[in-house]
């Protein structure tokens, strides 16, 4: 079974540069303090690595 991680988006994308918001929909977050579960790969993680300030990585599951 795949590793995957629990991203939850802390943060508004209110006055932040297009790439960031795009960013945000490319993990499937679009509103404030929604949780979604992705596979942990290194796709994913530079995605959540770019935008640090705007998501939270909860927990990593195996």
């Amino acid at each position: 079974m795949a590793k995957t991680i629990v991203v939850k988006q802390i943060g508004s994308p209110i006055r932040r540069p297009d790439v960031q918001r795009r960013t945000l929909i490319g993990l499937g977050l679009n509103k404030m303090h929604k949780t979604r579960e992705l596979e942990d790969t290194p796709s994913i993680r530079g995605m959540v690595n770019k935008i640090p300030h705007l998501v939270q990585i909860i927990e990593e599951r195996e």
